[in-house]
């Protein structure tokens, strides 16, 4: 395992991040910030608590994933498209360095921005509300889990596109409505049972269920299908990578 250029590879996009310093940091804040005014004020006057919980509270969770998704994905799918579009991609391949350390450079880079910002909302949103953590171990489980596999969906997004528009366009038509259908600002419960059904079928929902559940022990489905649906996505995302990188498929183009 080379140590080194998995160190120069993970350097370099840490460095990114922190040369757009404000896009990768402050605008998450920010909007947190607004989700919070706009959801917790005036939404939350309507609605007192849900299932035992103010609706300030409840929120918590769902904009963390919000942001953790939409962060992985754009981190990880920029950070292997920019070298592609620019051409410093066959500099890579040409370098004494296998796919696997490639991999983990450029995911491992993107998880931990994500990570990072994932910290930054919950303290911020510490300032909105008492913020209080039933299970501390599983909470940071279900956020490392869900920084990497979703960083390891971005990695395959930015491998697939050909285009800028290509790039946005899974993160904006999929990822984001899935989780704003997907429990994010309300429980599940609190649909009628036709639509309950058809929620169920959102991989998203088992991922803000199980995160909300270590904050509150509250959540719309089991804790144990919450985590094997996100280590299920975690092992599928390795092997279409695996995939990727063995046929060649849309890696050196």
């Amino acid at each position: 395992m080379n140590f080194q250029a998995i160190k120069v590879i993970f350097h370099q996009e840490m460095l990114r991040a922190y040369e757009t310093l404000f896009q990768s940091l402050a605008s998450p804040v920010i909007s947190t910030c607004l989700y919070f005014i706009v959801f917790g004020s005036a939404i939350g006057s309507r609605i007192q608590s849900i299932e035992g919980v103010s609706y300030g509270l409840f929120i918590v969770p769902g904009l963390t994933m919000l942001s953790l998704l939409t962060q992985s994905i754009a981190n990880a799918s920029f950070g292997i498209f920019f070298p592609k579009f620019t051409g410093t991609i066959y500099e890579i391949h040409s370098a004494p360095i296998s796919h696997s350390e490639i991999l983990i450079g450029y995911v491992g880079a993107a998880a931990t921005k994500s990570l990072i910002i994932g910290i930054i909302i919950l303290l911020t949103a510490s300032f909105f509300v008492e913020l209080k953590i039933a299970h501390p171990f599983w909470m940071v489980t279900f956020l490392i889990l869900t920084c990497i596999s979703f960083s390891l969906f971005g990695f395959i997004i930015g491998l697939w596109a050909n285009d800028f528009e290509k790039l946005q366009v899974i993160p904006l038509l999929v990822i984001t409505p899935l989780v704003f259908l997907g429990g994010s600002f309300y429980s599940v419960s609190m649909l009628p049972p036709f639509w309950q059904t058809v929620t169920l079928f959102n991989p998203v929902v088992y991922l803000i269920s199980g995160f909300r559940w270590s904050f509150f022990e509250v959540s719309d489905v089991s804790v144990s299908v919450s985590l094997a649906m996100i280590v299920g996505f975690l092992v599928i995302c390795i092997s279409i990578v695996g995939w990727m990188f063995k046929t060649g498929y849309r890696v050196k183009q």
